[in-house]
């Protein structure tokens, strides 16, 4: 998966960060179960006479093996998505050390096993070692899980205690420290995950500055040009109307020079707001292009509908003016608006140009007017 599809919610990310690393770490785990098996049954006392346990315990861990590689992420990555998956994926995790369990069982209970329970028991430690510190995601599942590994050998263990009660103890303090390095785990598992979080938050407002003007909080010219291309080719492959608003601040250098550069900056600020206040859809994508200049994206917009709303906020705008203190300015402006056509347009660049045609015509015409590209 690609950056650009990584979830961006933080319960979304972490449920796809512990999909990955669950779907990572999985598969290995089941080949060794497969590989065991085969070793305590091979080196047991008469491989021959193990035959059914022997081919059924191939046939089971080979079954979850498959299982658990076949066992793909979801397309849709969504978190009901992936907590299906995870409560899937960790069934079968739970069902593979439940069948181990019940194998040490065996090995240790049967005196066919006797020459091999030794890799048994050394197997069930690799095993839950290896859960302890790579499945701690989910610490109830993950303890779960030791236990169905642990406790059958344990059990069968005990009721022979008088000769195993060595290897019980030590087996039984192993088990008390895999507990607490899971705990471990599981807390340092969860501290990465928030630094990820929080790195990912960074990013996410970083890529924001660089797409944002920072005196308008409209999208500036760098996100107009990843924009525009993407929306025309849209409007084109779904037939679909798209305008496009250029404005022009009529005269803009006469308050920079009068007034100075503060006040300037001031009524940028205050014309961007009011572009918030006219073109309000959703759908619209506001734009400071670069000085006084600005520029609305309008999907599933028709021409008409676009130079109906661009004329109203040019009449809004000339009939309130700017406010500065102890007096109220003319504030006018030229707007060119055009419909991209698809006989007319072979790009977005020569539909952007058509446009801005436009308002160079609206400017040269005398300003505070629309021209239709």
């Amino acid at each position: 998966m690609t950056e650009a599809h990584v979830p961006r919610q933080p319960h979304a990310f972490a449920l796809w960060r512990e999909a990955q690393d669950t779907r990572i770490r999985s598969p290995l785990g089941g080949i060794y179960y497969l590989l065991a098996w085969l070793l305590t049954w091979i080196f047991s006392n008469a491989p021959g006479a193990l035959v059914l346990p022997g081919v059924l315990g191939i046939g089971i861990f080979t079954l979850l093996l498959a299982l658990r590689v076949l066992h793909h992420l979801p397309q849709e990555q969504t978190s009901a998505s992936l907590n299906r998956w995870l409560n899937l994926h960790w069934g079968l995790i739970l069902l593979t050390a439940l069948s181990w369990g019940l194998a040490h069982a065996l090995a240790q209970k049967s005196p066919l096993f006797s020459s091999s329970a030794i890799i048994a028991t050394l197997s069930t430690i690799a095993f839950s070692t290896a859960l302890a510190f790579n499945f701690a995601m989910r610490k109830k599942r993950a303890i779960l899980a030791l236990l169905l590994i642990y406790l059958p050998g344990l059990i069968s263990l005990a009721m022979d205690w008088r000769e195993q009660y060595a290897i019980l103890i030590t087996l039984s303090f192993y088990l008390s420290y895999l507990l607490l390095a899971l705990n471990r785990s599981h807390r340092e598992y969860h501290n990465t995950l928030t630094l990820e979080l929080q790195l990912l938050d960074q990013q996410e407002r970083l890529e924001h500055l660089s797409r944002t003007d920072s005196l308008t909080q409209l999208g500036n010219r760098y996100q107009f040009n990843s924009l525009f291309p993407v929306m025309v080719a849209n409007a084109q492959r779904q037939s679909q109307p798209l305008s496009l608003v250029l404005l022009d601040i009529d005269f803009f250098k006469r308050i920079n020079d009068q007034y100075g550069h503060s006040c300037g900056d001031h009524c940028l600020s205050d014309f961007a707001e009011r572009m918030r206040q006219n073109f309000r859809r959703d759908s619209d994508a506001l734009l400071r292009l670069g000085g006084e200049e600005f520029g609305v994206l309008m999907p599933n917009t028709p021409l008409d509908q676009a130079r109906l709303l661009a004329e109203q906020f040019r009449l809004e705008l000339e009939r309130e003016g700017f406010q500065v203190p102890g007096a109220t300015l003319p504030l006018t402006a030229s707007l060119g608006v055009g419909c991209y056509d698809m006989l007319r347009d072979g790009s977005a660049e020569a539909f952007f140009k058509r446009v801005d045609n436009a308002l160079y015509q609206a400017k040269s015409a005398g300003r505070n007017r629309i021209e239709l590209a």
